[in-house]
């Protein structure tokens, strides 16, 4: 005898409105939650910013420009330290008036997380059939909790270009095969060295085309400053580089990458350059094996956020409004554990797993590691193991990531357009 097919229950008018409600408590119940998440790095008053300024001014004035130098009661002394081309593209802004320098700099960076994350929501929302405005609303609110977010608009930083022009190119261009594959992955390595990182996984996943395209844009960018400014390009090629007093204390806790680590260990004293060299020829090899495989499974997404971990990891200097990285992290997470089958125990537990480390990870990344501690100025060593944890929270978390983190099948990645994307 066939079975009875049994019809779905139907959609009630109060489910549809309860749902509704819900949907909007939880958004108020975000909006609510940011002002007091970003309280705290008020007192930054747009320091970084006004950094870049002080130093625009001085090299107008026909300065040296990596003679820019101001004090600072928790790093000592500090400069200018971005490359040349980053120089020509700030100097416009400081002749205009601070605060509208500062507006600026505020309305780009919020619509570059706008932008960025509905490039990495969307396409969640289309595979697992999710609501559209409610997923991205949320999403949006959450990147503006996390405390790499909130201290690249409260230091007036420009991290946010640099991840634009990197998503752009890692998401679209690359996959799609574009002409203008790697042109922003080597804009953003002429603007500020990190990304460079990026470069060398277009090697590591054989995308010839791209890499060499990177490199003559990050080329060009940097011959284009040396015209323009010829000594001070030699100057920074030649010294300024290879200056790490420049940058700041090492041992300072928002520096989350492995020299800042074993830096904590040591301090007063410098580590050792040996065992820090050894750990950033393991972590990149491993890192970028695993992201050279991801992306040939597909997974353009974990390939280049496996890439981010590794570049703040290896990294000498990786300040906390650096690690982007971790919220394209969550959406993998999210995703595999959306994607996972509850019906099989191996599946249930793979569910249950990635959404603890993508729950997890949220909380890391918007509790922080410096917004609500105070470290003190002075260097401290760590020397017990809760204060370990909590001072290196970013490293730990990115070991975790670099071992963790699933690649989704070939069918998640995302290769199409920006446009196609973040079309309503």
């Amino acid at each position: 005898m066939p079975a009875e097919s049994v019809a779905p229950p139907a959609v009630t008018e109060d489910d549809r409105g309860g749902r509704t409600a819900r949907r909007v408590v939880t958004v108020l119940a975000l909006v609510a939650v940011l002002p007091a998440l970003y309280l705290p790095g008020l007192v930054h008053d747009f320091f970084d910013l006004k950094i870049y300024m002080r130093a625009m001014d001085w090299w107008a004035a026909g300065h040296p420009l990596y003679d820019y130098v101001q004090p600072d009661r928790v790093q000592g002394e500090l400069y200018f330290t971005y490359p040349p081309f980053s120089a020509l593209l700030l100097r416009p802004f400081a002749l205009l008036p601070l605060g509208a320098t500062v507006a600026i700099f505020t309305a780009l960076t919020v619509l570059g997380v706008v932008v960025t994350t509905r490039w990495l929501v969307l396409p969640l929302v289309a595979r697992h059939d999710l609501p559209r405005l409610f997923t991205v609303t949320v999403a949006v609110l959450l990147a503006f909790a996390v405390e790499s977010t909130r201290e690249t608009i409260t230091f007036g930083q420009i991290n946010m270009l640099l991840v634009v022009l990197i998503l752009a190119d890692l998401l679209f261009a690359v996959p799609g095969a574009r002409r203008w594959a790697g042109v922003g992955v080597g804009l953003a390595t002429a603007l500020k060295l990190f990304p460079g990182i990026f470069i060398v996984y277009l090697l590591a996943t054989r995308r010839w085309r791209a890499a060499a395209v990177a490199s003559a844009t990050a080329a060009l960018a940097t011959l284009l400053a040396a015209a323009v400014a010829p000594a001070d390009s030699w100057r920074f090629w030649t010294h300024e580089l290879w200056a790490t007093d420049r940058v700041g204390r090492t041992d300072y806790t928002g520096n989350q990458s492995l020299f800042g680590l074993l830096s904590r260990i040591t301090a007063p004293e410098k580590p050792s350059q040996l065992p820090w060299l050894l750990l950033v020829v393991a972590v990149t090899g491993y890192g970028l094996w695993r992201a050279a495989r991801a992306a040939r499974a597909g997974d353009a997404l974990a390939g280049l956020t496996l890439t981010g971990l590794v570049g703040g990891l290896v990294s000498p200097i990786t300040w906390t409004h650096h690690l982007y990285w971790f919220i394209p992290a969550v959406v993998v997470l999210v995703d595999a554990a959306l994607g996972a089958d509850p019906g099989t125990p191996e599946g249930a537990r793979h569910r249950r797993w990635m959404w603890t480390l993508a729950a997890g990870t949220a909380f890391v990344i918007i509790y922080g590691v410096v917004t609500f501690q105070d470290w003190g100025v002075a260097p401290a060593r760590t020397d017990n193991l809760g204060e370990f944890v909590s001072r290196n929270a970013y490293v730990l978390l990115s070991l975790v990531l670099l071992a963790a983190l699933p690649t989704r099948p070939a069918d998640t990645s995302n290769s199409s357009s920006p446009g196609e994307l973040t079309t309503p």
